[in-house]
This record gives C-alpha cells, structure tokens and sequence, in this order.
C-alpha cells in the first residue's frame, strides 16, 4: 500500500490526478474501520491531515464554508448560531474522540446514508465544493448523493468544502439508534425554517438509498404555514400529524439488523412531529 502525505491543497490535488484510485484519509473514522476490519485494502492512501486549508472555516455573504477536515468539535463551539441543525448533528456523532477526528467532509465522501450530517445539509440546500488539479466546482447538496456510498464526485477530484446559508430561522436534528451515544442512526431527520423565504427545509437519513428531503412535506408546511410567519401561533394537531405522515411517506427504508422498514417509517413520522414543535415554538418566542 502506497501512502501519501501531501502539506497543500494543491500538492493534494496533483498526488490524486495523478494516483485516482487513492483513497483520501483525514479523520479516518470510516476509512481505517474498513481498513481494519479487512472490508477495502486499498492500493493508496492519500493522507490529507497535513492540508491546513480544509481545516478552515469562513463567513461570507451570509453564507459559511466549512473546510472538508474541520472536525464536528469545531463545529459545536463555533458554529452552532450560523448552522444549528449542523452543530446539533455533531453532538450526536460518536464519541469526543471521533468528534475530534471526524468531519463533514468525511461524511460527504463516505455518502452513507446513515452519515449524522448529511440531513442538516440537505435541509438548507447546501452546496459541496470540489476542487481537481484542474478544476474547481460546486455541487448542490441534492444532486450529490447518487447510490449507497455513492457520489458526485470524479475520481481525480477531492471535497474541498461545504457551504451552507447563515441560518435565518430555527433549525433542528433528531435520531433515533439503539442507545444515546457511540451509535450509527436507525434513523434520523432534520428541519430547517428559513422564515426569509417562506419555506421549509428537510432532510432524511439512514431510512433509504441515500440521504434525501421529503420534497411532498416540505410544500405542505410551506403552504400552512405561509400566513403563520407573521405574530405565529401554536400549530394545528392535524397539521403537525400530517407533516409527520408526509415525511414517513418519503422515506424508503429496508429491514436490517438495525430496526425495520416499518419502525423506520414510524419513528421518523415521530422526529418529524417533535422536530416541528421545536423548531416552532422556538419561531414563536423570536417573534414576540
């Protein structure tokens, strides 16, 4: 096994054009699992911890980017106002030790459906920046995830960021696992409100074949809620209800040793429901 360790980006992005099949290694939380497991031996690997530039974060038109090594540590203590679904998906993410080390671009390239912080991104239609030695690009969060543990992205190319709008409302994350802690989500989903525009935001994870958003749901709350923005009130139980429903309905989960298709189905139509009341009753007491 080939392993390098390159100390730029660019210097990165030459190394992969020119080894494509080598496998990036940062926080290693996944990648050394399968490693020592005996799951993948790859014939590279490409050692990124000693890129600073994707240890970075920045503020920029009420927008952030997230270098793709900044750990979820990093994430709780300084991010948690300008991404609070992103920074509350962090807390959940195994142990310190792992929080330390592991980081959104981990989970993007991972593209695991069950990654914790991949439904946060979708529910504020978050970009991923790429970058090759050639080129540099960005990725609507949607368009990203193509299979299980399957990207966008091309085999010369690395994640370089994530970028994502300053949360302009009330956002949430919500898993369900068979403990606390140290646990890969059953399942799991996130809101976003975005008062500013009239719309709501959702993503889904670990209950189909990528993480996605529950589009019918997110139209419906939008709709309900496009004469609440303004002196809110406590929502309708049926309107709560349904939201949940419609959430469930998008999902498309399988049976495995984790939980069922049909506890997946249920315990999301819950998230949904309490992620709404949260993130409602947090709009109501904004606005007064």
């Amino acid at each position: 096994m080939e392993f390098f360790r390159p100390t730029s980006l660019a210097e990165a992005c030459q190394l992969k054009s020119e080894h494509p099949d080598a496998v990036p290694l940062c926080g290693g939380t996944d990648v050394m699992v399968d490693i020592n497991f005996d799951r993948r031996r790859p014939d590279a690997l490409l050692d990124l911890t000693g890129v600073r530039e994707l240890y970075e974060w920045s503020r920029y038109d009420s927008h952030v980017r997230v270098g793709a090594a900044v750990p979820y540590t990093t994430i709780i203590k300084e991010l948690s106002a300008d991404a609070p679904g992103l920074a509350i998906a962090s807390r959940t993410v195994g142990s310190p030790q792992i929080r330390n080390r592991g980081s959104v671009g981990g989970n993007l390239g991972s593209a695991s459906p069950a990654g914790d912080a991949l439904p946060p991104l979708l529910a504020v239609d978050a970009v991923v920046e790429t970058v090759s030695a050639t080129n540099r690009r960005r990725i609507p969060i949607h368009e990203f995830f193509l299979g299980p543990k399957r990207n966008a992205l091309q085999p010369d190319e690395l994640i370089a960021a994530v970028h994502a709008p300053v949360a302009g409302g009330p956002q949430q994350f919500a898993k369900v696992g068979t403990r606390n802690a140290m646990v890969i989500a059953v399942c799991s989903f996130s809101l976003a409100l975005h008062p500013d525009t009239g719309r709501v935001g959702t993503g889904i994870g670990s209950a189909a074949p990528t993480p996605l958003a529950a589009t019918q749901a997110e139209d419906f709350l939008s709709a309900e809620l496009a004469d609440r923005w303004t002196g809110p009130a406590e929502l309708p139980d049926d309107v709560v209800r349904r939201f949940g429903e419609l959430v469930a309905g998008a999902a498309s989960p399988i049976d495995d040793v984790r939980g069922t298709a049909d506890y997946r189905r249920h315990a999301l139509a819950i998230l949904a429901r309490r992620t709404l009341t949260w993130t409602w009753a947090e709009h109501i007491r904004r606005a007064q």
